[in-house]
């Protein structure tokens, strides 16, 4: 019983790691060649956590399905530390990210992809989590 206890409170630390892609929106238009703001945000928790960095890629899918960001990041735009804040109050904690979308993307169907990593808990453990969002190169 203990075991599965502590199983269900290992699971809730995690899925309050979470971090979410706030910008681009979902379908939003972006243009090859051009800078866009990936935002990412990530509420806070109960459990203690100490932010590893991000990864952000993308990935084109115009000629083909999109693949889970677990399997391909694409062309990297960004990997680096990633430390979110509050900015406004209406938000959760985040970080903006100034990155250029590749000139050579396709127009169509896109994918921003992120993998988040971080320490949770006493432990501390490990957190890598990967997002995606799907926009559209015009």
């Amino acid at each position: 019983m203990k075991s599965l206890f502590s199983m269900v409170l290992f699971i809730a630390a995690a899925i309050a790691q979470n971090a979410v892609i706030g910008l681009p929106t979902e379908n939003q238009s972006i243009n090859a060649g051009k800078e866009i703001i990936v935002q990412v945000q990530r509420p806070n928790s109960l459990s203690p956590s100490t932010e590893i960095g991000v990864v952000i890629g993308f990935s084109s899918c115009a000629s083909s399905p999109c693949r889970d960001a677990d399997e391909v990041l694409g062309t990297i735009l960004y990997n680096g530390p990633f430390s979110p804040v509050y900015h406004e109050t209406s938000l959760p904690p985040y970080e903006n990210f100034t990155v250029t979308v590749p000139a050579s993307a396709a127009l169509g169907k896109g994918q921003i992809n992120v993998a988040h990593a971080a320490l949770i808990g006493a432990g501390p453990s490990a957190f890598l989590e990967s997002l995606n969002q799907t926009v559209l190169v015009v």
